[in-house]
């Protein structure tokens, strides 16, 4: 058993090699889906949504993950916290992937990835004192902030992606931006930041110990599709998205604010 500044970690080994196997399986996803492009997306169409991606998750998911691991085996309170969001941008990533219509191999090992990232993500929480967590961030954190963050754009991605549902299940055009893949990781991870929201902006001490991971998870999510779109134009025949880009960047600063003020008041504790 491990104990730091209050912090109980009980079974740091296994989780922390979980964790470590997770960031090697992931990186060596995406190296295989730069390098082998071709011949595991097989359309025009998957190669331009996912090597563009593959490349994000190189520069943001595993670099995420092992960074929080490292602040995490230095006792650093913000590394415990971060780490549950670097698994969950993994789940959210490969749940993805694992919709997208790809072979009978690769849906299975991207399902794989994301259980382990699941699984990773319920022996952390387990082994963390969401008590004494809670107790060194009331009154430093701001948690109707980041509750209401969570729950309202939780809330507005839900909705869109079951309106997206029923446009797709109609048969009717489906609307610009909206992709089944999209659509399966959100209705998957989408009711944690609710219920997460909630529980933040209620005080109740789960919500201290996932509520940085999760709006760490939404801030990743969208740099990674910021630079999804910057990588487009360069990758591809196609022009820079401004106003996509704009839009993206705007919202992004609805998770990035409150996600640094959240970082702040942890360090202040």
């Amino acid at each position: 058993m491990k104990n730091s500044s209050d912090l109980t970690f009980q079974t740091p080994g296994a989780v922390y090699t979980l964790s470590q196997a997770v960031a090697i399986l992931m990186a060596a996803a995406s190296l295989a889906g730069i390098f082998f492009q071709s011949n595991l997306y097989q359309t025009e169409t998957l190669r331009r949504a996912f090597f563009a991606n593959d490349l994000a998750n190189l520069l943001i998911g595993v670099p995420i993950l092992l960074g929080s691991l490292e602040m995490a085996k230095r006792g650093k309170l913000i590394g415990f916290l971060l780490w549950p969001g670097a698994l969950f941008y993994v789940t959210y990533n490969y749940v993805a992937y694992a919709a997208a219509g790809l072979s009978a191999l690769q849906i299975v090992f991207y399902l794989a990835l994301a259980f382990l990232s699941v699984y990773a993500i319920f022996r952390l929480l387990a082994s963390l004192d969401a008590a004494a967590i809670s107790k060194k961030l009331i009154g430093t954190v701001p948690e109707r902030l980041t509750g209401g963050v969570l729950t309202g754009l939780g809330a507005l991605f839900l909705v869109q992606a079951l309106a997206q549902v029923i446009v797709i299940l109609s048969g009717q055009p489906v609307p610009a931006g909206a992709t089944v893949p999209t659509v399966v990781a959100d209705l998957a991870t989408i009711p944690a930041w609710i219920i997460g929201g909630i529980l933040l902006w209620r005080k109740q001490p789960l919500g201290y110990l996932c509520g940085m991971g999760l709006l760490f998870q939404a801030s990743m999510l969208f740099v990674g599709l910021l630079i999804y779109l910057f990588l487009q134009p360069i990758l591809y025949a196609v022009s820079f998205p401004t106003s996509d880009f704009v839009v993206v960047f705007v919202m992004g600063l609805v998770c990035f604010i409150p996600f640094g003020l959240f970082v702040r008041g942890t360090a202040k504790s």
